[in-house]
């Protein structure tokens, strides 16, 4: 069995506090996550080796944007997520 096996996806945005590098100004910026939560039970099929690696499973998220165009009106310029995890659990 994969990996994708174990978990449900799906995509999820969330909102996070970052500065524009280039003008300084603080605001607002949505990001979008895939989400993946953990099956309630292993599918049929599994053997122990996919029993074991199901029992150490993990709920998770992975960022999905790497840049964001800052929000300010004369800037307007992209920029790095910096701080931001790219994998986080739940």
């Amino acid at each position: 069995m994969e990996e994708r096996d174990f978990f449900d996806e799906r995509p999820e945005s969330r909102t996070h506090l970052m500065t524009c590098p280039h003008c300084g100004q603080q605001n607002e910026y949505e990001l979008s996550w895939l989400v993946r939560r953990k099956k309630a039970q292993i599918g049929r099929g599994a053997d122990e080796r996919d029993r074991a690696r199901f029992a150490k499973a993990q709920s998770y998220m992975v960022r999905r944007d790497d840049l964001v165009g800052c929000k300010n009106i004369r800037c307007r310029k992209r920029f790095d997520v910096a701080g931001i995890q790219s994998v986080a659990f739940l």
